[in-house]
């Protein structure tokens, strides 16, 4: 089985009731299983600060499938969650937003998918709560997730929730 971090986030419609949700959810994937997840955290929107701040979390699975696979499956959790895509709207609000941003030590640059997760190393809001859950982790280019994380501006994260 593949170990997978997936990022999750939401800053619409009760968007710490969207994450736990969507970590309720994941627990539920077939042909995965639930790890463990982080705390679920506070951070200031990226991008248009026209918007209500995000909540964010970081989950950990394993799971069989390929990664085209996870990632329609994940897409299809974010649909039925009532996530809309709109074209040229990268930074915008949405209700939830789960991302790939590891699978073990693979590298993936396709027009679908990119893993490791592109920027995942300068996002605060993905940093800290992957280190909070695999403290000892060694991203596929060898960088070291504690010392990202150290180096790192929180920018105003904060704990909003426990795990």
């Amino acid at each position: 089985m593949a170990k997978v971090f997936i990022g999750i986030g939401s800053n619409l419609s009760s968007p710490i009731e969207q994450v736990q949700r969507a970590i309720a959810t994941l627990k539920t994937l077939e042909h995965c299983q639930f790890i463990k997840s982080s705390s679920i955290y506070g951070s200031k929107p990226m991008g248009p600060q026209d918007q209500p701040d995000y909540i964010n979390a970081v989950a950990q699975i394993e799971t069989t499938l390929s990664p085209l696979e996870l990632l329609d499956k994940l897409q299809a959790i974010e649909l039925a969650f009532g996530r809309e895509r709109i074209k040229g709207n990268r930074w915008g609000a949405r209700i939830i937003d789960l991302d790939i941003l590891l699978i073990d030590d693979l590298v993936i640059d396709s027009e679908r998918l990119t893993v490791p997760h592109y920027g995942m190393q300068e996002r605060e809001f993905v940093l800290l709560p992957l280190v909070e859950i695999e403290p000892n982790l060694i991203l596929p280019d060898g960088s070291n997730l504690q010392t990202l994380s150290n180096n790192i501006d929180p920018n105003g994260l904060t704990i909003v929730s426990g795990i």
